[in-house]
């Protein structure tokens, strides 16, 4: 509930208080007094569209502060924590500043936020009834979010198994439509797959093949340079050359030094291991020595077989380049034998259970049926509320002097169910007996709509068990708002109308403004909009709807300024605002007498309730 709000600077509202009741709040005062700017400062701050027109004249910024009372364990106190705001015990308090240029700035509990976080927070704890929001009973969803509603927690429930159970349906739905229209694309992929392979079963290549046939090539293509060092080592090691006639070959010099050696090796332990490393390197030598015997004897320059290693070297780098297609970058035959694992594996995935499908038809076939038993009952528990509200909200119709008025709930079914129902839900009003059904933006007029937007907010509020806190007392109320709800309503269905907003109030906060004293009579609190004008002197000119001031006394019109003030008014006050809203007259006896008539039979109704 609100407990209060500071206005400064809004349009013609220099500086206001307001305090709130915990009941029925009633906000009256001339038309243009500036009743709008109070609920204009109540959009703001529930996140509502900032204007810099709204700034007063002359002023830097216009600042609009509310105090909240809310449950700390409440669903607006959670997210307004999780915004960064500070809760003062159970006060929420909430602030919007608009400069004249600029963009404006919401705090939230001590903390700078968006706009957006504001209209999160005070839509769960305010709800604004005006005269264009009666537009919102012509609208299909609000129609049907009001019968849900009237079901309390346990429709509730019913309208969340719907909802499972759609969202079920769909998502069963779209795998089997995705699995189907992607049928194609699975066999172009199955036929790419079994291609490559193919390719790659008739290659056949060995890991590391390439790597060793590139090493043989270019020992094929360099034979010639490689016989001509082989043999010119082997000569230099073993003397093999005929045209030497005293080859100095390393194994003969190596043998010839051993020998020396050896003679003397007991004498001097220092040469005897300088022979031995003689003896050892003539072993190495002559090793050496056969090997490239062994070397040339297989080294041949074959050009047949130069070609076929050049054919296969060049068919593995096309494999690499064509298997896998653009996407894969094949660098040697080792990660083309890596991707044909792959492939394969993904084959197997692409051939898969050949129950796939018939696997998602069935989960779909148990969707629809577990979408069908959802329906069944949130139809059936539909069509139950749809009576209750009929007969519930057309009892109220008739207190509120519309007798032989009827609200007529449609149920209609829809060719599929959709996401809220399978039916659609319309109300209906039959403005007469014998009338026809007429939907509710033909067959009522706006004073009409009004009544039937109070006659569904008593019904629905009535039908809601009251919240308790957790220690068990009761909950902090929900904030109703009322702008000239009871506009083309008059006599005894004026009355009327503030009798059922005062039975509102014992379950919310209401506040209404009001331009009929029957309706304001019944509030608990009552507020007055004035609008006076003001000189720079500080002298006071006429305040709206009084006498005229001393013609002496007021400056031109260029350089006065215009102020509204809000008051709270009380006994013989209050009974000359109801008189002046009664007759235009607040000093007319006879309207004060009335009003304080009215006074009597409101205290007195709400006494005996």
């Amino acid at each position: 509930m609100i407990d209060s709000l500071r206005i400064e600077d809004l349009g013609v509202i220099q500086e206001a208080e307001v305090s709130l009741s915990k009941g029925l709040t009633a906000l009256t005062g001339e038309t243009g007094a500036g009743k709008t700017m109070v609920l204009t400062s109540l959009g703001l701050l529930l996140g509502q569209r900032a204007d810099a027109s709204v700034v007063r004249a002359g002023a830097r910024r216009c600042l609009v502060e509310g105090t909240f009372l809310l449950e700390p364990t409440s669903r607006a106190a959670a997210r307004a924590v999780e915004a960064g705001a500070e809760l003062d015990g159970e006060a929420l308090i909430a602030s919007r500043a608009v400069p004249a240029s600029g963009r404006s700035r919401a705090y939230l509990g001590g903390r700078s936020v968006p706009s957006a976080v504001l209209a999160e927070v005070g839509t769960t704890l305010v709800a604004v009834h005006g005269q264009t929001d009666q537009l919102r009973l012509r609208s299909a969803s609000a129609q049907r979010a009001a019968l849900d509603s009237l079901g309390g927690n346990g429709h509730a429930q019913v309208c969340r198994r719907y909802s499972q159970a759609y969202r079920h349906r769909k998502e069963a739905a779209e795998e089997l439509a995705s699995w189907q229209a992607s049928a194609q694309e699975r066999a172009q992929e199955t036929e790419r797959l079994r291609a490559w392979l193919n390719q790659l079963d008739d290659l056949a290549p060995q890991p590391g093949e390439d790597h060793r046939l590139r090493e043989e090539a270019e020992r094929l293509d360099n034979a010639e340079d490689l016989r001509r060092a082989a043999e010119s080592a082997l000569v230099s090691l073993s003397g093999r050359e005929e045209s030497l006639e005293d080859p100095a070959d390393v194994v003969t010099l190596a043998a010839r030094a051993d020998r020396a050696l050896a003679a003397v090796a007991a004498v001097d332990p220092t040469l005897a291991d300088l022979a031995d490393r003689t003896r050892r390197l003539g072993i190495e030598a002559a090793d050496v020595s056969a090997d490239l015997a062994g070397y040339l004897e297989d080294l041949e320059a074959d050009p047949a077989r130069l070609a076929w290693v050049q054919d296969r070297r060049a068919a593995l780098a096309r494999g690499c380049q064509e298997i896998g297609g653009v996407a894969e970058h094949l660098e040697d035959v080792d990660a083309l034998l890596a991707w044909q694992q792959r492939a394969v594996r993904r084959l197997c995935e692409l051939d898969g259970p050949g129950d796939t499908e018939s696997l998602l038809v069935q989960r779909l076939a148990e969707a629809d049926d577990e979408l069908s038993t959802a329906c069944s009952e949130l139809s059936g528990a539909r069509a139950v509320l749809a009576r209750r509200l009929e007969e519930a909200v057309t009892a109220e119709l008739n207190g509120l002097q519309m007798a032989g008025s009827r609200l007529v709930v449609k149920l209609t079914a829809l060719d599929q169910p959709g996401p809220a129902g399978a039916e659609s839900v319309t109300f209906l009003l039959v403005a007469h007996p014998g009338a026809l059904a007429l939907p509710l933006g033909k067959g009522a007029s706006g004073g009409e709509l009004s009544r039937i937007m109070l006659a569904l907010e008593v019904v629905l509020a009535e039908a809601q068990p009251q919240d308790r806190d957790p220690v068990g007392g009761s909950a902090h109320t929900r904030t109703l708002v009322f702008d000239e709800i009871d506009a083309g309503v008059g006599g005894r269905a004026a009355r009327e109308v503030g009798r059922r907003l005062a039975r509102l109030s014992r379950r919310h906060q209401v506040v209404v403004v009001t331009h009929l004293a029957q309706v304001a009579a019944w509030a608990d609190t009552h507020l007055v909009v004035r609008r006076q004008t003001a000189a720079p002197t500080g002298h006071v000119g006429a305040v709206a709807g009084g006498s005229a001031p001393d013609t002496a006394s007021v400056q031109p019109d260029t350089a006065a300024q215009t102020l509204t003030t809000v008051t709270a008014v009380e006994g013989r006050q209050r009974q000359r605002e109801l008189a002046r809203m009664l007759s235009g007259h607040e000093d007319s006896q006879a309207a004060v007498r009335h009003a304080a008539e009215l006074l009597r039979e409101a205290t007195v109704a709400q006494s005996q309730a």
